[in-house]
């Protein structure tokens, strides 16, 4: 986490996806059609405290969401449900802090966060990467 912070002194963003280089940032996969992990991940992202849904698009598979800080900063979070074939589909996050300075790791951990929650509603669903 120390190191996540001192990253954080000079970057505002973050995101995952199959090639991160951190294990805990690769993209996460359900065996589930993406029209039902849509409705489940938007049904979960409703319920959390704190974030406010800003937009989504649904035949894209993209949902913005936005978050105050404690310290009155806003970050933008971008949720992509992706149809990886017709059984299973792949959830990325991006996550950017509005500002010029770095976010000291709150993009970081605020991602993190947010696939904790989604693999916790989604437990029986998760899988593996997709070869």
């Amino acid at each position: 986490m120390l190191k996540r912070t001192l990253m954080g002194l000079l970057r505002s963003h973050e995101q995952t996806g199959d090639k991160a280089k951190d294990p805990l940032l690769k993209s996460h996969y359900y065996k589930l059609s993406k029209d039902k992990t849509w409705e489940e991940v938007l049904s979960t992202l409703k319920k959390i405290q704190g974030y406010r849904i800003i937009h989504e698009v649904p035949s894209v598979g993209e949902i913005v969401l936005e978050k105050r800080t404690v310290t009155g900063r806003t970050m933008d979070i971008t949720v992509s449900v992706i149809g990886v074939n017709p059984l299973t589909s792949a959830v990325d996050v991006y996550s950017a802090s509005r500002g010029s300075l770095g976010d000291l790791g709150s993009n970081y951990r605020v991602i993190i966060e947010l696939y904790r929650v989604l693999d916790k509603k989604l437990s029986a669903y998760k899988t593996t990467a997709v070869k």
